[in-house]
């Protein structure tokens, strides 16, 4: 016994102590996630004398409307979500287990495909209109608030993005005890206080993860504010880098975005600390809460208004225009656009999922104190930094130095070889497959991560105790257990593909084009009516990963 216990302290020790190929790869991903940070800061202090070349008259509208946009869609975001999660999970109604499937299929829809959507319902030539008109007068235009403007678009990015909350406040009240709940009522608290002192505290490290998720979306989103007309700090970021040529001023209004980016990672990490939900699992045997039938019914509209107007409307618009006219390019074409978005997000997906693996083993095997394992977890923080930064930043912070490197190492093949094979870096898929990895490698991994924690250290231990390599341990004990955390962390990071647009405009090949490209320039010139195919195309693909996902969160 004492052999055996030796022999498992040593390798502890071993595992720990000394540098391995985990944290090797940890520190070569913190470095290579860190490139476009370090590229802005750079060059946001390259003009001192000038804020902001293309004018600090600016400034002022993308800091307004950059804020507005965020706080309308976290207030919404965080309401549907946690309402519709707190009665999927603790209520009694008629189709509560069907709403709690249909809650996430927003998340198939791009926010620029339901402004689009809606855009064209809602304006004075759209169907809505007209038959208010016709109905009323011309005075039924006026009931009509317009879409374009900043409330439309926080409305539009909150039918879409919810479900990101919805997901991790579920998964939180289901965690809870609903005795506590039962004993708050028992006291004399009125439900609705009883929910909001009691259940809330536990559940909101979970709901602020969702809504860390929420608010970086938006800062990140570019189709609805450019559709808009609305200036954000995205669309000038975008507007400057390739309307304007102003590299330099992208470059300095992408450090002042990263200022923003920062400081809600910052507020998201201080919510998390804290607050601890109870495990004690009594919820387990106990029935939802049952509901009279006037309570029933306004849950069912309460929980069928977001799938409606986030989900069936935009999908039943589409597929009315996509039957009516549609694209008229030739099959082939379209199918190779398909083929595009697909090979691009599954390639992203496999690179995420296999790198938050190697993450999250390298985060295991860190040790919890001393100056290797703070190493480690602030490679790990560095590395998983890129949610946060919106495509066309990334896009313009890694432009701009590896720009110059594929240049430089044009002109050196060119002089020693005689060959001149053009650009190799930025005029390929492996930029667009790195940025994209660096963006959307916080998803799989906080994915990944969560499945290692459920994994007890005394099984690791138990392994090798019984001789098993630290690779025999990862294949035969962690994979399996781990399955259902990759298919979610890959289903996760497919559907952002797909639907990722400031990125892809930037750093996509020549002549590469994907369905999101393709209907953002149809969109761009108010040709819904051929957009409609590819738009639903891109719903259609994204239905099943989100499917799993949700299969898999429950």
């Amino acid at each position: 016994m004492q052999s055996i216990l030796r022999r498992v302290y040593v390798q502890a020790w071993e595992d720990t102590a000394l540098p391995s190929w985990a944290g090797v790869g940890t520190a070569t991903v913190a470095a290579l996630a860190s490139l476009p940070i370090l590229a802005i800061l750079w060059g946001s202090f390259g003009r001192p004398g000038d804020l902001i070349g293309v004018g600090s008259a600016v400034l002022p509208d993308y800091l307004l409307n950059t804020g507005g946009l965020v706080l309308i869609v976290g207030v919404l975001a965080t309401v549907i979500g946690v309402g519709t999660a707190w009665l999927t999970t603790a209520m009694a109604f008629p189709g509560r287990a069907l709403f709690s499937w249909l809650l996430v299929l927003p998340l198939a829809a791009p926010a620029y495909l339901v402004a689009y959507v809606y855009t064209d319902l809602l304006e004075y030539t759209g169907p809505v209109q007209a038959a208010l008109r016709a109905a009323f007068g011309p005075e039924g235009s006026a009931w009509v608030p317009p879409v374009r403007s900043l409330p439309g678009a926080g409305v539009m990015l909150a039918l879409v993005l919810y479900p990101y909350v919805y997901l991790l406040a579920r998964a939180a009240f289901a965690a809870q005890s609903r005795s506590q709940f039962l004993a708050a009522r028992s006291l004399g608290a009125r439900p609705a206080s009883a929910f909001r002192r009691v259940v809330l505290p536990g559940a909101r490290p979970a709901i602020a993860g969702g809504l860390a998720l929420v608010l970086m979306e938006t800062l990140a989103d570019f189709g609805v504010a450019d559709y808009f007309a609305i200036p954000t700090f995205s669309t000038g970021i975008f507007r400057t880098w390739l309307a304007l040529g102003d590299r330099q001023g992208a470059l300095q209004l992408a450090g002042i975005l990263l200022v923003f980016v920062a400081a809600l990672v910052a507020v998201e990490a201080s919510s998390r600390r804290g607050e601890v939900a109870s495990r004690d699992r009594l919820s387990e045997g106990t029935p939802p809460f049952a509901l009279s039938h006037w309570h029933a019914a306004a849950a069912v509209i309460a929980c069928a208004l977001p799938v409606v107007l986030g989900f069936v409307v935009p999908v039943s618009r589409l597929a009315w225009l996509t039957l009516a006219s549609g694209d008229q390019m030739p099959f082939v074409t379209l199918a190779d656009y398909a083929g595009n978005s697909v090979s691009i997000a599954l390639l992203t997906a496999f690179v995420a999922t296999g790198i938050a693996l190697l993450l999250g083993y390298s985060q295991r095997r860190a040790p919890k104190r001393g100056a290797l394992g703070r190493a480690k977890r602030g490679a790990l923080r560095l590395a998983t930094l890129g949610y946060a930064l919106p495509g066309t930043l990334l896009a313009v912070g890694l432009l701009s130095p590896l720009g110059s490197f594929d240049r430089w190492l044009t002109r050196l093949s060119r002089e020693v070889t005689g060959i001149d094979h053009g650009l190799l870096l930025t005029g390929s898929v492996a930029l667009l497959t790195y940025a994209l990895t660096v963006r959307f490698l916080t998803v799989s991994y906080n994915a990944v991560g969560a499945g290692f924690e459920k994994v007890p250290p005394s099984l690791d231990a138990a392994a090798r105790s019984l001789g098993a390599t630290p690779a025999r341990l990862a294949w035969q004990v962690h994979l399996p257990l781990l399955t259902p955390s990759i298919l979610a962390a890959a289903s996760l990071v497919f559907v952002d593909v797909m639907r990722e647009l400031p990125a892809t405009l930037m750093l996509r090949p020549f002549d590469f084009e994907t369905l999101a490209t393709r209907v953002y320039r149809l969109a761009s010139d108010e040709r819904l009516a051929e957009a409609s195919t590819a738009a639903l195309l891109i719903v259609l693909v994204g239905i099943p990963p989100v499917a799993l996902l949700n299969r898999v969160r429950r």
